[in-house]
């Protein structure tokens, strides 16, 4: 199966557009500067002196080339000089300071010389898969070969050390995201050794005792995907990132080596997510202890965790299962993550960012007294602009840039359309437009020039009635449309505000619904509706109006009940509500007009 490079798509209205204007304009220069305030780009010159006013973290040099694999991805669309010569200026910085084995880290270079792959937990090999990354997207996209070179040396050197001569304190990365960019490199260089060891470190994950021995220092074993082989689980555990870092490798590797028993295990951890371990939002990690997965239907939602950074990384593994095995699923569960779980990170001004997405704020929770209750954890309910672990903004900076790259993949019989933006694609014969206003509603038109391939479009499961103006037949969420050599489809999507209901296990969902419209999930925020949201009862037949916000979609609008306050502790049942109206707001833009509470699960 074939991705369209996002490269080969231009989106140039709407939705996407105006989140991608809003990286390329705004938040790319936020994060620089934060960055270079914290003298994360300083750290690149590798400084050994005692006199420099930092130390190199562990992780800066992860935060740094994320950066500049999503400038990388702008140059691609746009001729950006000052940033492009912030960008090379640090390519200039990690060849320069490479030692002669292409190894580059900041951090060990500079403070602990002498401890080189001693560290499993120090991200060593976490922040050489970025910088991989970072080499990869360069290359693509400028055609320039000075950092992919470099990457390539560094990434040889990995491979001495861990697969042939084994001489490593440690087997496998603490924190995955190494293995993902492995194949990503022999994806550009057609290397089989960079596949090899990708697939090497998927095979000794959870298979050998130092790796075990080490993680009882300072984790559990469980923490980081260890306490079995890879091929052996059903289920999603541990650091909710590197699991799912982990499980994009898996697909890839079960892909390229048509590995149908790592397949399958792929296939199994991505239902035990979805249909047990998400959020509704397609955030994911119920617990800020080891930001982990925890078990079955445990979805708490004013403590919930959902990194900004999981939900990016769960994106990333149903991108690639929907381009292996095309079905509805894997868009479906990209799509309600890409609007929900990933764009809540990320401020509307685009400055200021969460690391972690709660589903339920309570300002007066929050301030609980902590000599009290100081086992207590509690979101923050503001976004920053940088954090101490700022491996979200950078991420951002590198996903918006590429998100018409999970529109469409295609093999030698089928086109397949999996994502709803409206855009131009050019690439090679393959001609294929969309207008539309998606998501703001579900009216598609697609004018394409498909040779020999029928074309094949996804129909989401929010969807309960469409129109299309072709004869199709339908097979796993996808309508099939015969090829015609020049073709106009126009679909119409019913997308109606829908209310959700959890399943009875999710505990904290009990007697509560969300509000959702197509793939978006709204929320209520105090500034529009007052206090005291978790007393709010929404009437569920009321009819629902749009109405303009400064959120790019509309708010929603409906008629509601609050429970009248009582001065008593405890008093009679009686029906005591007033009726109100309530304002609902996409919940991406939750946080946006200072700090507040807010809820997505609302009393029926």
């Amino acid at each position: 199966m074939k991705k369209i490079d996002f490269k080969n798509i231009e989106i140039n209205n709407g939705f996407w557009h105006q989140k991608q204007n809003l990286v390329k304009n705004t938040t790319v220069y936020a994060v620089y500067n934060r960055f270079k305030e914290t003298y994360r780009f300083d750290a690149l010159k590798c400084d050994v002196s005692k006199k420099r006013d930092y130390e190199p973290h562990i992780y800066w040099d992860s935060d740094v080339v994320k950066w500049m694999e999503g400038v990388f991805y702008m140059l691609a669309k746009d001729d950006i000089a000052d940033i492009k010569k912030i960008a090379d200026e640090a390519i200039e910085d990690i060849i320069k300071n490479s030692d002669e084995n292409g190894y580059f880290n900041s951090h060990f270079q500079t403070v602990r010389p002498n401890e080189r792959f001693q560290h499993r937990s120090q991200h060593e090999l976490y922040c050489a898969g970025h910088l991989i990354e970072s080499a990869v997207a360069h290359y693509t996209t400028t055609g320039e070969k000075n950092f992919i070179d470099a990457a390539c040396r560094f990434a040889d050197y990995i491979d001495k050390v861990f697969r042939i001569e084994n001489s490593a304190d440690f087997v496998t990365p603490g924190h995955p995201e190494l293995e993902l960019a492995l194949v990503r490199l022999y994806e550009v260089t057609d290397n089989k050794k960079y596949l090899d060891l990708a697939e090497y470190f998927i095979n000794q994950h959870g298979c050998n005792e130092k790796d075990k021995t080490i993680d009882k220092e300072k984790f559990s074993i469980l923490y980081n995907q260890d306490e079995m082989p890879l091929r052996e689980r059903t289920t999603a555990n541990g650091h909710c990132v590197r699991a799912l870092y982990l499980m994009c490798a898996m697909a890839d590797v079960a892909h390229y080596r048509k590995d149908n028993e790592l397949m399958n295990t792929c296939e199994k951890m991505f239902d035990n997510i979805i249909n047990k371990r998400m959020y509704i939002t397609g955030a994911v990690g119920s617990s800020h202890l080891g930001e982990n997965f925890t078990w079955d239907y445990h979805l708490p939602n004013r403590t919930a965790y959902a990194e900004t950074c999981a939900s990016i990384a769960l994106v990333l593994f149903a991108a690639r299962m929907q381009a292996i095995s095309p079905e509805r699923k894997y868009a479906d569960v990209l799509e309600r993550a890409l609007y929900n779980g990933v764009l809540s990170g990320i401020s509307m001004n685009g400055k200021e960012f969460f690391y972690t997405n709660p589903l339920e704020i309570n300002i007066d929770l929050n301030r609980e007294d902590h000599c009290v209750e100081r086992q207590n954890w509690h979101p923050v309910t503001t976004r920053r602009e940088v954090f101490d672990c700022s491996c979200c903004p950078p991420n951002m900076i590198r996903f918006i840039p590429q998100v018409a790259g999970f529109m469409y993949t295609c093999n030698d019989d089928v086109f397949y359309v999996h994502h709803f933006i409206d855009s131009i694609c050019n690439d090679g014969n393959i001609k294929i437009s969309q207008t539309t206003e998606y998501p703001e509603n579900g009216r598609i038109t697609i004018n394409c020039t498909l040779p020999q391939k029928e074309i094949a479009i996804r129909i989401p499961s929010w969807c309960k009635s469409f129109k299309i103006n072709k004869e199709y037949t339908e097979k796993d969420g996808y309508a099939y449309i015969k090829n015609e050599e020049e073709q106009c489809i126009e679909i119409d999507f019913s997308m109606p505000v829908t209310l959700i209901k959890a399943n009875s296990n999710v505990h904290s969902c009990a007697g509560r619904v969300a509000v959702t419209k197509g793939p978006v999930v709204y929320c209520l925020e105090g500034v529009d509706n007052g206090k005291n949201l978790h007393n709010i009862r929404i009437d569920k037949s009321a009819v629902f109006t749009e109405e303009p916000s400064e959120f790019i979609l509309p708010a929603l609008k409906a008629k509601g009940f609050r429970e009248k306050e009582c001065e008593s502790l405890y008093y009679d049942y009686t029906e005591n509500h007033e009726e109100i109206p309530l304002t609902f707001i996409p919940y991406y833009a939750f946080a946006n007009r200072g700090e507040s509470d807010m809820i997505i699960w609302i009393l029926e």
